[in-house]
Order: C-alpha cells, then sequence, then structure tokens
C-alpha cells in the first residue's frame, strides 16, 4: 500500500486520519485528527466507559446489543452529568471498534463510525 493511501485512527475520537500530502514527511507523528482531540486528551473517564461498554455487552447475552447511552449512565449515574458523556461515550466506541472489539450499529447493521450519523447500537464482535 503506498504512503498516500495509507489512514490511521485518531487516537482519542477514534475517527479515520486520511492521509494528506502536506504531512508527507511527518505522516508517522499524526497522531490526532484535530487541534481540539490532542488538547483534550484521553481521560480517566474515557477509560471507564470503555471498560462500562465492555461490561454492559459481556452482561447480555451474545449478539445483543446497547445503546451508548447506557455506558454513559453507569459511569455517571444522574441526569445531568451522563449526557455531556455521549460524545466522549461514542469516541470509546469508536476506538474499541479501531482494535476489533465493538460493532457499531444502525438498522441492525454494521455502520462505518468515523461517517455514523442518528442513533447506534453497540455490540461485540463475533
Amino acid at each position: 500500500m503506498s504512503r498516500e493511501r495509507e489512514s490511521k485512527n485518531c487516537r482519542v475520537c477514534g475517527r479515520v486520519i486520511t492521509w494528506r500530502k502536506k504531512w508527507a514527511r511527518d505522516w508517522d507523528q499524526v497522531r490526532y485528527c484535530s487541534k481540539a482531540c490532542r488538547q483534550s486528551g484521553l481521560r480517566d473517564e474515557d477509560q471507564a466507559l470503555e471498560v462500562a461498554i465492555v461490561t454492559l455487552l459481556t452482561e447480555r447475552a451474545a449478539g445483543a446489543t446497547i445503546c451508548p447511552s447506557e455506558a454513559a449512565r453507569r459511569v455517571a449515574p444522574d441526569e445531568a452529568t451522563w449526557r455531556p458523556l455521549m460524545e466522549r461515550t461514542r469516541m470509546a466506541a469508536r476506538r474499541l471498534h479501531t482494535v476489533g472489539r465493538l460493532e457499531i450499529l444502525q438498522r441492525g447493521r454494521p455502520v462505518d463510525p468515523s461517517r455514523a450519523k442518528g442513533p447506534v447500537r453497540l455490540r461485540l464482535v463475533k
């Protein structure tokens, strides 16, 4: 595969970073998709969200799905604190998808997590 066609995933949000010509000299050092991801970094709650997602799914029957909000509620039980975690929960799901542990579904079919808009469900990879 040529250098121009490679892509990688952001370490924070899990979105695909597509190769750009301006990064030709330092492509190996590109780790984040944006300045916002670089500045926010990974937090303790991000790890907690990943653990919550995997735990919820392993507690369910094989092939069962969860809504990302269930993981956010497990990490922050009251409504004022779990709602702001929703985007970080989706980020955690994309990171788990990147390492091959999770599928992200819409209408029961796997979707590209970098392009998914609207409600999604999460399922462990079979």
